[in-house]
């Protein structure tokens, strides 16, 4: 949201508008949710290609000959280990071990780091990096407003990028990412995702979004590519089990309450904000497991919603985090934090309570889909 109140627009608001979107407000901006069906949208990355607007996250840069030694402060992964070129999933979390978002930050030189945050979160990200910045010889720099993103997802999308560059996008790694000019714009190009298909992330002026996406568009008119909302990358996101702030993800949990104690580097050298809480938070995992992430699948035909009580024996075990139809199992789906005694797959009698209900569910180990590499 503006200082006045008033939605953020993307540098591409026009052409979403002249495509037809459906626009929503998410985390202060004006996104498009979808342009048609949001099935056919979902079935098209997983099959084809799909184009994504992602302006909204926030990108701070950090720079300066101790911005390693400042990540590696701030954060809880080993930042300072990650080679230039390359990216890592780690998280920012409070004193107390709470986390205040999931990150992806990419090391773009010898000292000089990109911290994409999710929107939401973008405020919050940056207040905490500059804090905790004191006494740093580094830079914090709020790069929001210096890049449009853009996403380009699906079976089709390295053949799609190909045709538009000559950077090596076969020797760019899974979480890496590389400077080269796509259809003559400059970009970082990066490979992360978020829709458990192979895909690519343009980094690019906002000057330059537009050009981009329709040169995209050109390239992918032969192969199917179409341009998706923020509504299938949430029901792809779910499918590939990969955590979204608010609902898996938030100040009340901790990594390990997550199941994401990996990202949480105890062997990195120095302090680290967070370190103490998350020492005590990671023995208690150890001796007293915490609620355990799983999926559930429906038997029936209703759809579980984030908030919804997961029940067995009568009793409650568990939350619904995230729940959807899956265009591609065909049912409703869910994530949802159970007891550890109901968190096997195939646990019998599991349940959600939906408006007063127990509707039969399967719990299965996440994710519900993977792609055949």
């Amino acid at each position: 949201m503006s200082s006045t109140g008033e939605l953020r627009h993307t540098a591409l608001d026009a052409l979403h508008r002249v495509l037809g979107a459906t626009m929503t407000d998410f985390a202060g901006w004006d996104m498009p949710l979808r342009y048609g069906s949001e099935r056919d949208e979902h079935i098209a990355v997983r099959t084809k290609a799909g184009l994504f607007d992602l302006s909204h996250m926030g990108e701070i840069t950090v720079t300066g000959p101790q911005a390693a030694a400042l990540l590696d402060f701030a954060l809880v992964g080993n930042i300072g280990g990650v080679k230039p070129g390359r990216a890592r999933y780690t998280m920012i979390c409070r004193p107390d071990g709470g986390i205040l978002d999931d990150l992806i930050v990419y090391r773009l030189g010898e000292t000089e780091y990109m911290v994409v945050a999710n929107a939401s979160n973008a405020q919050v990200v940056l207040d905490a990096l500059t804090e905790r910045a004191a006494g740093f010889d580094a830079e914090v720099r709020d790069d929001r407003d210096a890049y449009a993103l853009l996403a380009v997802q699906g079976p089709e999308s390295p053949g799609i990028l190909k045709s538009l560059t000559d950077a090596d996008l076969d020797g760019l790694k899974y979480y890496a990412g590389l400077p080269g000019t796509v259809a003559g714009v400059p970009a970082l190009i990066a490979r992360t995702g978020y829709t458990g298909e192979d895909g690519f992330e343009l980094f690019v002026k906002p000057g330059h979004a537009v050009e981009l996406w329709q040169a995209l568009t050109k390239a992918g008119e032969g192969v199917g590519l179409v341009p998706c909302g923020l509504s299938c990358r949430d029901t792809l996101r779910l499918e590939a089990g990969m955590p979204l702030y608010g609902h898996e993800l938030t100040t009340s949990l901790t990594p390990f309450d997550a199941g994401l104690g990996r990202v949480v580097k105890f062997e990195k050298e120095g302090d680290f904000v967070g370190r103490e809480a998350l020492r005590e938070a990671a023995a208690r995992a150890e001796q007293n497991p915490p609620r355990v992430l799983v999926g559930l699948v429906a038997e029936g035909r209703r759809v579980p919603r984030a908030g919804y009580a997961v029940v067995a024996g009568g009793e409650v075990i568990g939350e619904v985090t995230s729940g959807a139809p899956s265009p591609t199992l065909g049912k409703p789906i869910a994530m949802a934090y159970v007891d550890a005694a109901h968190a096997t797959p195939g646990s019998a009698g599991v349940g959600v309570d939906i408006r007063g209900s127990h509707e039969p569910y399967e719990v299965v180990a996440l994710p519900f889909y993977k792609r055949q590499k």
